[in-house]
């Protein structure tokens, strides 16, 4: 069953919206309170009960949450429901070894899969399109997220997932498919490997790109839809609200319309954090009113965006937000994974043969991020057998990979080879250029 649909929600007046918003936030203020954490963060300013709550504007009073408060309650923390009701978890990472993990109960599922249909719906997917997602599926929300919308729409569903390049072009090829779910920049290295593969323009179908999990600049966009000949539509998601389309794309391309009845959306100054202007430049601070597994109440996201002025030709009511522009905190985007430099320390430093300098550098191979950590080693591991040497660059790349879910290259330096760092511990090059 359908819980949302165009006809319903899509198009309500900005009074009835918040009608809404304010019914299903005194829902989740319930939930939330079942929780030790946000029963006292809650009660320490006066709200015990959700009728504490008369409108939108009083959510004010609620402080706001941070990934260090998820990685800090790990790993019930902010289960607000009995762990029997939980039918799924997705989790991403912290900027220590721990995740950050959120719960869905079965109704969960069904509120954020008829998000993902309204969205497909909104950028003009339809019944007879072929939808083959190439983003990771597993703990990762990208995969699983717009799967379940794309089958709720009755499209065509291949699950690729992410990687294996001549495979997800041969299937582009043999099963006509109309539409791709990938990141912008595994879009560009489809594009770059098609002669190698044997696969010209003229042998697909390909009419739509869902493009997200990483910043993108405008150019790039249109550089994908002018070598594929297609659309391409920009979306925002982030697990700690559930995923994929939190915002997205209509067939207008002007502008994310941030679903209002599930996202309540505030911009602060990343400095005060107090409320900005519409269409002045702050942080995005949002609070899930639709999950009650995980209730999360004024998400700090470190993403930078505006609410853009006016409304949609399309007439949908929700506001629209403008692409992410940077990060207020140093997390890194590698082809989609969220990586933090302090998450690269914790491994190297528990290295013995490590020395105390090491730096973190990003650059790009053709149209994929390449992440390289350089680290200092004593003379005498760099002299000895080159099979110790091989060994332990094995051991770290393995360690790195499983705190950070994806595969670095390591290189070994001499002591005082690396540049030396002063002031901050977190030393990171990137050479990508500005993506934003």
């Amino acid at each position: 069953m359908r819980v949302y649909s165009p006809e319903d929600i899509e198009y309500l007046d900005r009074r009835a919206l918040e009608a809404v918003q304010l019914l299903r936030l005194k829902k989740v203020i319930a939930v939330a309170l079942a929780t030790p954490f946000y029963k006292e963060r809650l009660g320490n300013v006066g709200i015990r009960h959700p009728e504490d709550l008369e409108c939108m504007e009083d959510l004010r009073k609620v402080p706001f949450t941070t990934k260090d408060d998820l990685r800090d309650t790990y790993p019930y923390g902010l289960l607000a429901v009995d762990k029997d009701e939980v039918v799924r978890m997705h989790a991403s990472s912290g900027t220590t070894g721990k995740p950050t993990v959120i719960y869905y109960d079965k109704e969960d599922l069904s509120r954020w899969t008829g998000l993902t249909f309204r969205s497909l719906r909104a950028c003009g997917c339809r019944r007879s399109d072929v939808f083959q997602n190439m983003m990771t599926y597993g703990l990762f929300t990208g995969g699983l997220g717009l799967h379940y919308g794309a089958e709720e729409a009755e499209m065509f569903v291949i699950p690729s997932s992410g990687g294996n390049t001549r495979r997800q072009l041969q299937l582009m090829k043999d099963f006509g498919t109309t539409v791709v779910h990938a990141t912008p920049s595994y879009m560009l290295h489809l594009w770059s490997q098609m002669d190698e593969a044997g696969v010209k323009k003229r042998d697909l179908k390909l009419r739509k790109a869902l493009i997200g999990a990483e910043p993108h600049s405008e150019d790039l966009r249109r550089k994908i839809e002018k070598l594929f000949g297609i659309d391409a539509y920009n979306s925002y998601g982030l697990s700690e609200m559930n995923g994929p389309s939190v915002a997205f794309e209509c067939t207008e391309k002007n502008g994310m319309h941030l679903w209002e009845d599930a996202y309540r959306i505030e911009i602060v100054d990343k400095d005060t954090l107090e409320p900005v202007a519409d269409g002045e430049v702050g942080e995005l601070v949002l609070t899930n009113l639709i999950r009650h597994a995980s209730p999360i109440l004024r998400y700090r996201t470190k993403d930078l965006t505006r609410i853009m002025p006016g409304s949609c030709p399309c007439g949908r009511t929700a506001v629209r937000v403008d692409r992410m522009m940077g990060r207020t905190d140093d997390m890194l985007i590698i082809n989609g994974v969220n990586v933090f430099p302090s998450q690269i320390e914790d491994v190297v430093m528990k290295v013995p043969e490590a020395g105390n300098n090491y730096r973190i550098v990003v650059k790009k191979n053709g149209t994929l991020d390449v992440l390289t950590v350089e680290l200092e080693v004593g003379p005498d591991i760099l002299s000895d057998d080159t099979r110790d040497l091989y060994a332990l660059r094995g051991r770290l790349t393995e360690a790195l990979k499983a705190s950070i879910s994806i595969k670095p290259v390591v290189e070994f330096h001499e002591p005082g080879q690396l540049p030396v760092q002063e002031g901050k511990a977190i030393r990171v090059v990137d050479e990508r250029g500005n993506l934003y």
